[in-house]
């Protein structure tokens, strides 16, 4: 549940706020070939998994010091597998990110090579209740996914719950060679999160069939993140 020690310089910082996680099982080998060389599905109980994040993003700064007050602010909803590399570094990889921020799109595709995504989307909340709207504009025009939970008290994660949550950064694809791109951040907060309605084309639209019921979801108020220098995996 503990971040190993971040490489330096923090490159980047930002607030992870309002998040709900959803997963559901898959077999590592239906998914294998969505993993970029160097990585592979990292595996629990013989199955890897597939989430879906969404959130918003707020506070982002360059280091740990300069705002970007309002490219920094943004909600952002994600399909993530769960990769580790040769070296047992235990990451993600992004299938897609939806963000209504256009600009971010091609911004962190280009630097990062992360599969970011514009679209229309909004996030509203009324006591307990919270729904998560995003309607695809670039690429594939009009993928949607729309959640609401309902967030309960706070609960004790699993061990497989934490195994998901307790990622330390993303294997992604760049300029031909796969990179580590590490992160750490506090201990998630997580309250139990009734789904009262889940309609989502991304996760199928990721290339992604499921080999079980979906576990129970989980929200949180959020956490703030620090990211390092990324680095080269492989040799």
């Amino acid at each position: 549940m503990t971040a190993p020690p971040l490489p330096r310089p923090v490159m980047f910082s930002q607030h992870w706020a309002d998040l709900t996680f959803v997963h559901w099982p898959v077999r590592p080998d239906v998914v294998a070939h969505l993993f970029p060389a160097g990585a592979r599905p990292d595996v629990f109980d013989k199955l890897t998994y597939v989430g879906l994040v969404p959130f918003t993003m707020r506070r982002t700064a360059i280091g740990a010091t300069v705002p970007l007050p309002y490219f920094g602010t943004f909600h952002e909803t994600n399909i993530r597998l769960y990769s580790v590399d040769a070296d047992g570094r235990h990451g993600v990889v992004f299938l897609s990110l939806e963000t209504a921020r256009l600009v971010v799109v091609p911004l962190i595709r280009t630097t990062m090579g992360v599969p970011y995504a514009w679209a229309r989307m909004r996030i509203t909340r009324a006591g307990d209740r919270i729904t998560y709207d995003s309607v695809r504009r670039w690429p594939q025009r009009g993928l949607g996914s729309r959640l609401t939970v309902d967030v309960g008290d706070p609960v004790e994660p699993t061990p497989l719950e934490v195994w998901l949550t307790a990622r330390w950064g993303a294997h992604t694809r760049k300029a031909g060679l796969t990179w580590w791109v590490p992160n750490d951040h506090e201990t998630w907060p997580l309250r139990s999160a009734e789904i009262v309605e889940l309609d989502d084309d991304l996760r199928d639209a990721g290339g992604v069939t499921v080999a079980g019921e979906r576990l129970r979801a989980l929200f949180s108020p959020g956490v703030h993140a620090r990211f390092g220098r990324p680095s080269k995996v492989g040799p």
